[in-house]
């Protein structure tokens, strides 16, 4: 009884973390599978299998560029974090940091920056705030960590609908194969039929 209970929380906890995926359900008996309502015939339930396909192929794709989004994102998080910690080495100190900043894309220009205990950072929706550099510091650190989970995240969903994208597949073979094995049965039953 408790294995059932625990495998059975297992499951609910795996369909939370696939939320906004459906499953797709295997279909290990084609002719049960045929016989129920609205499966009237193989082409409906080919269609019917091929939109969910084309569904989770579609989800794939939106995966894959909020996975991108994010791979680019983490990077300049990173650097951005590095840039920081140098600044709060460099603020008790009297010299200038001589340092190269980003004019526009593969333009560069050369910038010697006063010790400093502030620094503005870019939010997005092109927004920029100044913070202390100990409160940049900590918003970047939590903005690195929530990141990296959501590329985890993605990455399992990804790999939760390659598993869908396969069942999918194999169930449009198994009602094809269905399909074809009865006209064959019916041509030979018409051909015995008429002899």
């Amino acid at each position: 009884m408790a294995m059932t209970i625990e495998s059975g929380n297992a499951g609910a906890a795996n369909k939370k973390k696939h939320l906004g995926i459906p499953e797709a359900i295997f279909v290990e008996d084609v002719d049960a599978f045929m016989k129920q309502p609205g499966n009237d015939t193989a082409d409906a339930v080919l269609r019917k299998l091929d939109e969910q396909y084309q569904k989770y192929k579609y989800m794939e794709l939106n995966l894959a560029q909020k996975k991108l989004r994010l791979k680019s994102q983490i990077p300049q998080i990173k650097q951005t974090l590095e840039i920081l910690r140098h600044m709060q080495k460099k603020k008790d100190t009297t010299d200038p940091m001589e340092t190269h900043f980003l004019l526009a894309d593969n333009v560069y220009c050369k910038a010697s920056v006063p010790p400093t205990d502030k620094v503005c950072l870019w939010l997005g929706a092109n927004v920029m705030l100044e913070y202390d550099i100990d409160e940049a510091q900590a918003l970047l650190e939590k903005n690195f960590a929530t990141a990296s989970r959501n590329l985890d995240s993605l990455e399992e969903d990804l790999d939760f609908l390659r598993d869908q994208f396969t069942t999918t597949e194999v169930n449009m073979a198994r009602v094809y194969n269905w399909d074809v094995k009865r006209r064959s049965k019916d041509n030979l039953l018409k051909s015995a039929e008429q002899s």
